[in-house]
């Protein structure tokens, strides 16, 4: 994605998620957020990832409250950010029996921000399984945080330990400001 075109995405996001008809937050949550930060777009951050394919097996993800998610290593994406090579676990949500999920990953990770500058539970990426032989691209400009950074009614999964990278990953979005 472009520049322009991330930022279409994050407007497009940040008006989804404070439209009241939408449901996503209600009327005094929206009034607590004050906007949503984001880093400065960096193509540093867009990167080619090698898929391997590795199943593992069942598990309940651990989430912000009580909810077990079950959920199976798909395999993992390795890549290279500022010279640091990154891995990281993809997961299938066992639960997302839609069509439109059929090939849908999720990578929830923490990073040397988490905490600090982006929220503490961890930021998320999705991708679509890739086509045998075929090329994947993430952009890091597109991590978001799970709904839980807005509000305590959601249950949201946390990352697992696998999935924390010692580096900082200086793209996407931050921790929301609150009034």
């Amino acid at each position: 994605m472009t520049e322009a075109e991330v930022s279409v995405h994050r407007a497009k996001f940040k008006e989804h998620l404070l439209d009241t008809a939408s449901g996503m937050l209600n009327a005094s949550e929206i009034e607590e957020l004050n906007y949503l930060s984001y880093f400065p777009f960096d193509s540093n951050y867009q990167v080619a990832v090698t898929f391997k394919k590795s199943k593992g097996k069942k598990f309940e993800m651990p989430t912000s409250t009580e909810r077990k998610p079950v959920y199976r290593r798909y395999g993992y994406i390795t890549f290279i950010i500022n010279g640091d090579t990154c891995i990281l676990s993809a997961y299938k949500s066992l639960g997302l029996k839609e069509k439109e999920y059929k090939n849908y990953l999720f990578v929830p990770f923490r990073d040397a921000t988490s905490r600090n500058e982006t929220y503490g539970g961890g930021r998320f990426l999705d991708f679509s399984k890739p086509k045998k032989g075929g090329n994947i691209f993430l952009d890091f400009n597109l991590a978001y945080n799970p709904y839980c950074a807005y509000s305590h009614r959601y249950s949201c999964p946390i990352p697992p330990e696998e999935n924390t990278l010692s580096i900082p990953i200086l793209a996407g979005e931050r921790t929301p400001v609150a009034h």
